[in-house]
């Protein structure tokens, strides 16, 4: 039977790959796992970490698919979150996870943009403020990581992306794009999927006030007061007005919050962890950017938890698996920056990446979208509605077509979501999942997986 690796029984083989100066890269004595940094800019770092599955399955008509994952945030680590808490090969205590995503594919997890998890910048003035700033990041790391790299040429990669992380994953999929017909990037692009992203905020602001009336967490005040805000900020956005945009954001969420009796954000059918998140931030003693990171942290946790340990991901980050990745220099704190990585992305958090996904979908790329049932801050509501505003000459089809029930493996008896799709692009409603799909619902998650990469072992 094969296994899945296990973190303390692995027996490091370094390998310094310079590529041009700007790669430096570890990797296991068996191959199944390699990691390491590009310089993206001069002193701008990127971490990666690529795990080769031991699930693959050779077939000449359909390639192995490589999944790389982006978190959202935007600050939040995939080398962390997206790994140890969602779709990687082990949890957060070291345990296997039967869910992971290495069943379908290989995994590449990078901490993006610079500043995030193990990346980090030499000087501040290097951090991106702009979304197409953190894709040419990223481009540059997939020319350097795919250029010399043969076997991972002829997997195509599948961009897979959770909450911000959307909004880079449509300004990656077109700078890849660019970048490869430019004879650049030796890649082939399999596809573009959007878990509960942040695509359109403006859509999502605007679904909050009415989806807590109907669910008894807001009164007419509360509604009142959200609208109130949400009309402002459209009007900030149509203003150009961005930072201004994401203040207001800031306090829509506070207001949500009070008129709701601390509504989870990530599932409205819960309370917020005040408790676990006065904690957090009172210990942070940061600015408001780094208190939204600790509660994205944190939310995921209370989720994932299982007895047995605490499974704090900050200790596993900043300890065992700092050891065992040993090229981490010694002053850099996992998630050190993330709270610089929101603030200068401040002028762009609240811009809409609708225009990307419409050039994505009209240069034949496939787009999936996701979306957990009882997700609040990227609403299914608001997700529906920014997909109406497609300008794609296939909408009005796809629109128009019966969506299919998805069940998990043979059993009929539960509806796990449904999922609607014509042509390129593809729209999956998960029942019973809050912001964090993968961990909300592993089974059916790990389907939609296979299905999406189209994987041999699906």
């Amino acid at each position: 039977m094969e296994k899945l690796p296990h973190l303390l029984s692995i027996f490091l083989f370094i390998a310094l790959h310079f590529h041009g100066g700007k790669v430096v890269a570890f990797k296991t004595q068996d191959g199944s796992e390699e990691w390491g940094y590009v310089q993206v800019r001069p002193k701008a770092h990127m971490f990666w970490w690529l795990y080769r599955s031991p699930y693959r399955v050779e077939d000449p008509s359909k390639p192995w698919p490589i999944v790389l994952w982006l978190q959202g945030g935007p600050g939040a680590s995939g080398v962390g979150i997206g790994n140890f808490e969602e779709v990687g090969p082990l949890n957060t205590y070291l345990k296997p996870r039967n869910s992971t995503w290495l069943k379908k594919a290989d995994l590449l997890f990078v901490d993006n943009p610079v500043g995030t998890g193990y990346s980090f910048v030499e000087d501040k003035k290097l951090f991106v403020k702009t979304d197409v700033e953190a894709a040419t990041d990223l481009t540059t790391l997939l020319i350097e990581l795919f250029n010399r790299d043969e076997k991972l040429q002829k997997s195509p990669l599948f961009i897979v992306a959770e909450s911000y992380g959307g909004k880079f994953a449509v300004t990656l999929g077109l700078s890849a794009l660019e970048a490869i017909e430019a004879g650049k990037l030796k890649l082939r692009l399999g596809g573009v999927a959007l878990g509960d992203s942040w695509i359109s905020p403006e859509d999502f602001v605007f679904s909050w006030g009415p989806l807590l009336k109907d669910l008894s967490r807001l009164d007419d005040s509360g509604l009142q007061q959200s609208n109130s805000i949400a009309e402002r900020i459209k009007q900030q956005l149509e203003d150009g007005k961005f930072v201004e945009a994401t203040d207001s954001w800031t306090e829509l969420e506070s207001v949500i919050s009070i008129k709701s009796n601390h509504v989870d954000f990530y599932n409205f059918l819960e309370d917020e962890g005040s408790d676990d998140v006065a904690t957090l931030e009172l210990a942070l003693n940061k600015k408001i950017s780094m208190k939204r990171y600790s509660r994205y942290l944190t939310s995921l946790r209370s989720r994932s938890r299982t007895p047995g340990g605490d499974g704090d991901l900050d200790t596993l980050l900043n300890g065992v698996i700092k050891k065992k990745l040993k090229i981490i220099p010694e002053n850099v704190t996992w998630g050190g920056q993330s709270g610089h990585v929101f603030d200068y992305l401040a002028g762009d958090f609240m811009k809409p990446r609708i225009n990307e996904v419409d050039e994505l979908l009209a240069k034949g790329v496939n787009v999936t979208v996701y979306n957990g049932q009882i997700d609040l801050i990227c609403s299914t509501k608001g997700t529906d509605a920014w997909v109406h505003k497609l300008k794609w000459e296939g909408l009005k089809n796809f629109l128009a077509k019966d969506r299919t029930p998805l069940y998990c493996g043979s059993d009929k008896s539960t509806t796990k979501g449904f999922l609607q799709s014509y042509k390129n692009l593809f729209f999956y409603w998960i029942l019973k999942a809050g912001h964090f799909v993968p961990t909300d619902q592993p089974c059916v998650a790990l389907e939609m997986v296979g299905a999406i990469t189209q994987s041999p072992a699906t």
